[in-house]
Parts: C-alpha cells; structure tokens; sequence
C-alpha cells in the first residue's frame, strides 16, 4: 500500500499523533501521585475520579498505540525530509523510544495494579479487582512497578518535549518541512 512520497502525513496518522499526545498528556497530569500509599490506606480507587480517568485513559493510549502500529504498517508513504545524517538517525531513536514508552506504560501499570493486589478501574464502573496471572507470575516480583511506572511517565514526558522542541527547531530555525509535516493541511484543489 506505500505510495510515492509527500510533504505531508496522512490524516489518520496525524489523527492518531496528536490525539495520542493530548491522551498521554492529560493522563500524566491525572496521574494520582501516591496510589500505591492511598491503596495501603484503604481508599478505594473507583471514589477518586482522578485514579479512574487516569486509568481508562491509559488503556486508551495502550489502544491507539496498538492501532498506530497497525496503521504504520499499512500506511501511504511518509514524508522523507532531507536532514543531516545525525538528525535522521536521533529522530529514529526518539521515535523508537517514544513507542518503546507507550507501550511500556501500560504494561508497567497492569504490573503494578496486579502484583500489588489493587483494582483496575475505568470510566462507566468498570472494575478488575484482582489479576491473579499478574499477581502469581515472577516477573511481578522484580521489581516496585509503581515506581517504574511513575519513573516511565516522567521520562515519556521529558521525551515527547524534547521531540516537541526539536520540531519547533526544526520548523523555525532549519525551516525543512519537520513540523509542518505533522500538521493539518488544506488540500489543493
């Protein structure tokens, strides 16, 4: 399905982008410091709508991330920016690190809800109150992966600033078509 090269990404691409970054955005900010202390202490996680929105959003972002990657695959080419060597192979890394992170994310959470024994909920009154395979396999046990996942979540949003500030740079200083790439455009007639 690759087709000849454009300036442009495709709408379901820049659709699926920017949604993901406004989700993972919006999910850190919710995300409820202290949860495995507020656990400990007995609060239940489906009183806290922060606990709850972070959550659904997270198996949000863990969807669209699993879709991107379908339509990667499938997708109309990309737009192919002439750039130093070095930038091509930083923009590589950055971009594998930042799915690298999205889908650790996710992962790290179910790891840390099933080996503490806390409940999973989501929006509408969703609730997994134990995941035994999680909670009763040795991965579980290697590590506190509520601090992981709070290490993680910093670390994806010092990352996706620095890829936010690389294509202003890109777009203001170099002016090479970076972030005007990642942008809506109107379609000539």
């Amino acid at each position: 399905m690759k087709q000849q090269s454009t300036s442009h990404y495709d709408s379901l691409s820049l659709a699926f982008h920017w949604v993901t970054a406004v989700v993972v955005t919006i999910a850190f900010i919710l995300g409820p410091g202290g949860f495995g202390r507020l656990m400990r202490q007995g609060i239940d996680p489906a009183t806290r709508s922060d606990i709850v929105w972070h959550e659904s959003l997270g198996i949000l972002v863990l969807v669209l991330t699993v879709l991107r990657l379908i339509w990667v695959a499938l997708r109309p080419a990309t737009p192919q920016i002439l750039m130093a060597g070095w930038m091509h192979v930083t923009s590589k890394l950055v971009h594998l690190l930042l799915w690298s992170l999205l889908l650790a994310l996710p992962i790290t959470a179910f790891l840390a809800l099933g080996s503490e024994a806390h409940p999973l909920t989501l929006l509408g009154g969703v609730r997994i109150d134990k995941m035994p395979m999680i909670a009763d396999s040795a991965i579980a046990k290697l590590a506190d992966w509520g601090d992981v996942h709070a290490f993680l979540g910093d670390a994806i949003m010092w990352l996706a600033g620095l890829h936010a500030a690389a294509a202003i740079y890109h777009h203001v200083v170099l002016k090479d078509g970076v972030l005007s790439a990642m942008l809506p455009h109107k379609r000539s007639s």
